[in-house]
């Protein structure tokens, strides 16, 4: 007797976790992947949107905080940010390039590990968000890189990514 034909009658057996499987087991993991990309998406995509005039032209305003007010949190110092244009410029195209890239399911786990680590930049430079955004926006990402993006994804259309989601 296998270890398979063993315990088969333990999982018919067990009216808990047939009744699990059956609600839980509703929603495809592909449709729950979709909802995560969106979700850790949208946050970024609308920052993104507000740090441009127009096309490729960075607001002034978007300069000026990586100039002025925003500081990276050191072990209780505070930096100023090093190539505060550059920064900007990269910061702002991360934002608008990675969620798109999500939403579609193209290069997913790695624009999710782009915004994971530009949540972890985030975090040093607004360490009083960790609880309301940074823990939840790093837990998405993790998740995404881990499962990967689903079957609703051009990443699985195009044979790039199969998960097993």
């Amino acid at each position: 007797m296998t270890i398979d034909a063993a315990a088969a009658p333990m999982k018919r057996a067990n009216p808990l976790a047939r009744f699990t499987s059956a609600l839980f087991g509703i929603v495809p993991i592909s449709l729950t992947m979709l909802a995560l990309r969106f979700a850790l998406a949208v946050p970024f995509w609308k920052s993104g949107m507000t740090k441009w005039d127009g096309w490729f032209t960075l607001s002034f305003g978007a300069q000026q905080l990586f100039v002025d007010e925003f500081k990276i949190h050191w072990f209780g110092a505070l930096y100023d940010f090093p190539y505060p244009q550059l920064m900007a410029m990269l910061s702002a195209l991360g934002e608008t390039i990675l969620p798109v890239l999500l939403v579609f399911g193209l290069a997913t786990r790695y624009a999710a590990l782009g915004l994971l680590f530009m949540t972890a930049i985030i975090e040093f430079t607004v360490p009083d968000g960790w609880a309301n955004f940074h823990l939840p926006w790093a837990s998405m990402a993790l998740a995404i890189m881990t499962f990967g993006p689903g079957k609703i994804a051009l990443d699985n259309l195009l044979g790039l990514d199969r998960s097993r989601a």
